[in-house]
């Protein structure tokens, strides 16, 4: 060494590397640099992490005497240890030199090559600098060279597997080995280094079992497990022992005939050490890499299809495994998808479904335009939307799958592969779109389709029976619809042929045998062959024997075994065929992993086979269609069979029953979220603040119903389902269920109800009295083809009234209202009067249903004269009467008058609304301002018109008072109900503005706007309309409105109204809503000779009031003696016919204020 160097320092900094191969190509912990001064001290640097592309930063340095030799060694060393080290490593590099050559350099950073190693020379940046003033307490603390036996050993080993990796010499190895398994021997439980030596021994092994030199892996999976139990997590080398472990059951997967169970522990695994593998280390790069995680989620990917929990819990993990931007995502998607649909095929959870539909969205998401994969992703995503369809019967289903279908098949031109699968698929698809609309293009496209591709699955192809199967099934179609009895027949041919593609075993032979059966009983229909309809039995009863019990197929053989015992029971007449067909009738509509619509179908089936057979079955199907209701509600179902009510043999209560529970549904099910919940509070304080809270989500869920995303409104219906869930839960006993009749008889506490029925069969009434059994009312000279043309006529002259000088007769009006007291209220009043001893001025309630809700039965009216010259009497002479939509919403309006607080009035006008609104309305300010006088102080009265009366200050309004009176435009929505609206000055207010709000304190509201009474014309039984939505919003009585409102003349009513219902009122009494149906019934009986005849029937009350003694109002009415009735053939009682479900609503529609 120079002299001028003796005695001095030098500052030796160790930048970084690259270039860091590890020769026996093991997974380093970290890289150290040592520096080796002499035989007897050294220095080692920290240890670095590597990063994936072999680099290291270190900027570590060490201040040395230049005493010592003047020549030194620089090593880069692999550590396997992030902690204490077990010996000094794996030598990566070993370069000799001298303190000048390192100096030779200035100030300045320089490179040090090292020997080549797998095809690279590693190489270290280094910076050394004299320093000419240096405390010796400042250099650095050397570590001694002399190493313990166990250093030596390790070392040893290290070197020898090195050279074994790069000699491939047995001999190698198990030198080693043998170093390893000395180290280990020397390290007891307990022993720092025990979990290292484990490691260094399996690593060893494992790499001879990989190479074939050795066998027993079960040992080498035991070391790596031994060490990761003493590395738990938060140890720093807990990563690293996870690597090992999962490379060995890598390794053995591949070698031990891909036995699935170690390869889904490698999942486990994968799934633990990618988030302690920080991005751009080395160990990520390799763990993540072709040979780890991505091998691992391949092999998953190819993994057969398994529907149980576990198999679907894997499946998660391995989605968890693909990130966003992982090349393997779409497919563990589509993997992940097909488990827990075919769980859904198994268990028919609907929520298995809509998920695999999400995740078979988001893998189409991911395959854009150009995508290899992208044809499979679309087909598997329609083939899961046509699944749902068949369960749910949403048609936006059918229609999107028929779209992706579609599109996957420009994506297989002809000589595709895979033509004949979309081909099929698409095929499919447009027979149920058929069967759904009726479309005759669609089942000739279908037929043309499938014969294509069945040209492209000759004999011998393993997807022939499929297509055989789908193309009989679109001939059979075809020949039900068209009546083409060659395309039957050909159908049959097909089945047989695909059924002997399918022997016994064949995982389809079901399929097949379930539609063999349907063709050759649709052919015993035609022929009566009797060969035909005990194969057809025969067969359906195999398909059940090879289908376990809740597989969904089922439901099918159950349909179609019925069909053929009713088939042979109208030929044979035995009545043992009929019970049979019952029984299966039973078992598919109750078929628990069936989908509702075609269980609700079943049950409509089966009602009319009870009723057209006169089978003591029929209350028990119409019970399992009501079972349906909930569901029917939520999901918009039409409840028609062939565009015709259902008809009902039952006794009147329970008539009565299923009569209120088929109608309704959307208002009861959301009512059921608004309880009152004062006597759940009494007994389980709880459980009442855990029903409001999941009720008010579930009420807010339920505006998912208007999403166009079909992937946003898929997670919607998720999300509702489930919080339907967690609300059925917290129902028990007889809380929130469906009333019994005694619940309902409540409703007739006050007065009657008289629910109003028709059908196709028969038309009646039902009484609900205050006590007592329900009476049934027929009305013989009246049936549904009457009623229709009753509605019609209303129509018609109420029109045409609108033409006519107020001063003129409404003759053909007063005919129609002759009819409706002739025919339907005379023979009620007569039950109520004779049989019930109802006096007259009671209050009774009608509750009219299907095409009854579009006659003004409280108009009736005889319009005759007795032969001593008195007016006979009408009805509003008789009864005060209310309309009510359902028993369930009287009861409920009664409960809620419970509590009542300071009352306050508020008069809502508009008679300049916005822009495509309605023209303006000129009596509408005055109308407010004669309200506003009429009403008492004690009211509070407030007025809310012009600018102000904006959509948002009348839902303000609404909330903020108990009275409400309402002068306006209204609009009814024929298509889409809930948008029915009152006209503001910026834009309407809606019905579902209004349902939204939940006001429990509000008492009356008068509606002085057209068509707020009338409901939707496809489902008038859910009495969908703006009067309806107040009350269902808090307003306990409500006036509505049937038709137009003329402007002109509503004032008249409404000036009498208030009259009458202030009247007799002392300072600071409070108005009373109870009054409301009396005051009505004043007001056009005093405004005859000023409102013609159409204006005041446009009036309804609808809601809640009080029995009370007319005689106690002030100068009350004087309401006639009860008749004498004559000996009519009414009131019939006992097992008879009342129609349920549905009509048509009224659609009546002249100018003014609407």
């Amino acid at each position: 060494m120079p002299g001028s160097l003796e005695g001095r320092y030098i500052r030796l900094e160790i930048i970084s590397g690259k270039n860091l191969k590890v020769p026996s190509w093991r997974i380093p912990a970290g890289i150290h640099v040592s520096v080796n001064l002499d035989s007897s001290r050294r220095w080692k640097s920290t240890i670095g992490i590597l990063l994936s592309d072999e680099s290291i930063t270190w900027c570590d340095s060490v201040t040395l005497s230049l005493d010592a030799s003047p020549t030194l060694s620089v090593e880069i060393r692999a550590s396997f240890e992030l902690d204490c080290m077990l010996g000094n490593g794996e030598v990566v590099g070993k370069l000799d030199t001298s303190w000048d050559a390192l100096l030779d350099h200035g100030n300045e950073p320089f490179d040090i090559s090292f020997p080549s190693v797998r095809g690279v020379h590693p190489s270290l940046t280094l910076k050394a600098t004299v320093l000419h003033n240096c405390d010796n307490q400042n250099s650095a603390l050397l570590d001694s060279i002399v190493e313990c036996q166990i250093a030596q050993d390790t070392d040893a080993g290290h070197e020898r597997f090195a050279t074994y990796i790069t000699s491939k010499t047995v001999s190698h190895l198990n030198d080693a080995v043998k170093h390893f398994q000395l180290v280990l021997d020397q390290c007891p439980v307990g022993h720092p280094h025990q979990a290292a030596a484990l490691t260094n021994l399996a690593w060893a092994r494992l790499e001879g079992y990989i190479r074939n030199d050795f066998q027993d892996i079960d040992s080498i999976t035991s070391l790596f497990r031994e060490a990761l139990v003493l590395r738990p997590q938060g140890h720093p080398n807990h990563p690293s022992s996870i690597y090992h472990l999962l490379k060995a059951l890598i390794w053995r997967y591949g070698k031990e005939n891909f036995t699935a169970v170690y390869i889904q522990e490698c999942v486990q695994l994968s799934c633990k050490l990618l988030p302690l593998c920080p991005e751009g280390t080395y160990l990520r790069s390799i763990a993540a890499g072709a040979n780890g995680v991505d091998y691992v989620i391949h092999s998953c990917n190819n993994l057969p299809k398994d529907a149980s929990d576990e198999g679907i819990r894997l499946r998660r993990v391995i989605l968890e495994l693909c990130p966003l931007g992982s090349a393997h995502r779409p497919k563990a998607l589509d993997n992940l998808a097909q488990a827990v649909e075919a769980r859904f095929e198994q268990r028919g959870t609907i929520d298995d479904l809509a998920e695999s539909i999400q995740h078979r969205r988001e893998a189409v998401s991911l395959c854009p335009e150009g995508h290899s994969e992208r044809d499979t992703y679309l087909n598997n995503l329609a083939c899961s939307l046509l699944s749902r369809f068949d369960h749910q019967g949403n048609s936006d289903d059918l229609n999107e799958a028929i779209s992706l279908y579609e599109e996957a098949l420009r994506l297989r031109p002809v000589g595709h592969k895979s033509r004949h699968f979309s081909l099929n698929n698409l095929g499919s698809a447009l027979w149920t779109r058929f069967n759904q609309r009726g479309d005759v293009n669609d089942i000739i496209r279908s037929i043309s389709i499938q014969r294509e591709a069945l040209t492209l699955c000759p004999p011998g192809n393993p997807y022939r029976d499929h297509i055989l199967n789908n193309l009989a099934a679109a001939l059979k179609t075809r020949y039900e619809k068209l009546d083409a009895s060659e395309d039957l027949d050909e159908a049959i041919n097909l089945y047989r042929d695909s059924l002997q593609l399918r022997p016994h075993g064949h995982p389809h032979r079901y399929s097949t045998l379930i539609n063999l059966s349907s063709a050759l009983c649709s052919r015993f229909t035609q022929t009566r062959k009797n060969e035909d309809i005990e194969e057809a039995i025969r067969l359906c009863q195999e398909s059940l024997e090879a289908l376990p019990s809740l597989h969904p197929s089922r439901y099918f053989s159950y349909g179609w075994l019925q069909q053929a015992y009713l088939a042979r029971y109208r030929m044979q007449r035995k009545s043992a065929d009929l019970s049979l067909a019952v029984e299966n009738y039973r078992l598919a509509s109750r078929h628990p992993t069936q989908g509702f619509p075609g269980r609700i179908k079943e049950a409509i089936n089966w009602t009319f086979a009870a009723e057209s057979h006169s089978h003591a079955s029929a209350m028990e199907a119409y019970k399992t269609f009501l079972s349906f209701s909930t569901d029917i509600c939520q999901h918009g179902l039409r409840l028609l069979h062939g565009g015709k009510p259902l008809l009902l043999f039952v006794l009147p209560e329970h008539c009565l029953w299923m009569r209120h529970h088929g109608r309704g549904q959307q208002w009861s099910l959301a009512s059921r979220l608004r309880n009152p919940l004062e006597d759940l509070e009494l007994t389980n304080a709880n459980l009442a603040h855990e029903f409001s809270e999941l009720s008010k989500r579930l009420s807010d869920a339920q505006g998912s119903a208007g999403i166009a995303d079909r992937a946003a409104a898929d997670r919607a219906a998720i999300q509702y389902r489930r919080l339907q869930e967690q609300w059925g839960a917290v129902v028990f006993s007889r809380f929130l269920l469906p009333p019994s009749y005694e619940d309902l008889q409540a409703a007739a506490r006050y007065g009657p109800v008289i629910i109003l029925v028709a059908s196709q069969y028969s038309c009646s009434a039902i009484v609900v009295p205050t006590s007592g059994e329900p009476r049934h009312v027929q009305f013989p000279r009246i049936t549904l083809i009457h009623l229709e043309k009753l509605k019609s006529d209303f129509a018609r002259e109420i029109r045409l009234a609108s033409f006519m000088r107020p001063e003129e007769t409404r003759k053909e009006l007063q005919v129609l209202l002759r009819t409706v007291w002739d025919d339907i209220m005379l023979p009620i009043v007569i039950v109520l009067q004779r049989d019930l001893r109802v006096t007259s001025g009671s209050r009774i309630w009608l509750c009219p249903t299907a095409t009854f809700t579009s006659i003004p039965l409280h108009a009736a009216h005889p319009f005759r004269t007795k032969a001593d010259g008195r007016r006979e009497l009408c009805l509003e002479d008789v009864y005060i009467c209310s309309y009510t939509p359902t028993l369930s919403a009287l009861i409920r309006s009664r409960q809620m008058m419970k509590k009542r607080i300071t009352p306050s009035f508020v008069a809502i006008g508009q008679s300049s609304p916005g822009a495509g609104q309605g023209e303006a309305l000129l009596t509408v300010d005055s109308e407010l301002e004669l309200v506003r006088k009429l009403v008492p102080a004690t009211a509070n009265p407030t007025t809310l018109s012009g600018d102000d009366a904006t959509r948002g200050g009348a839902l303000d309004a609404l909330q903020r008072n108990t009275w409400v009176h309402l002068a306006c435009h209204g609009k009814q929505d024929r298509e889409q109900p809930y948008y029915s609206c009152f006209a503001m000055k910026d834009k309407p207010l809606t019905l579902l503005d209004i349902m939204e709000k939940d006001i429990p304190h509000a008492e009356f509201a008068f509606l002085s706007a057209c068509h707020t009474a009338v409901g939707d014309e496809e489902t008038p039984d859910e009495v969908i309309h703006l009067a309806a939505g107040l009350q269902f919003s808090g307003f306990k009585s409500v006036i509505g409105t049937l038709w137009v409102v003329d402007d002109a003349v509503a004032k008249h009513v409404v000036e009498v109204f208030y009259k009458k219902m202030v009247k007799g009122l002392e300072d600071g009494d409070m108005m009373d809503c109870t009054k409301a149906a009396w005051a009505l019934n004043r007001a056009t009986n005093a405004v005859k000779t000023k409102v013609p005849l159409e204006q005041r029937m446009v009036f309804i009350h609808i809601g809640w009031g009080e029995k009370y003694n007319p005689s106690a109002l002030p100068q009350p009415h004087k309401y006639p003696e009860m008749f004498t009735w004559p000996v009519l053939p009414y009131g019939l009682t006992g097992r008879v016919s009342a129609g349920i479900l549905r009509g048509v609503s009224c659609a009546l529609q002249v100018g003014s204020r609407h």
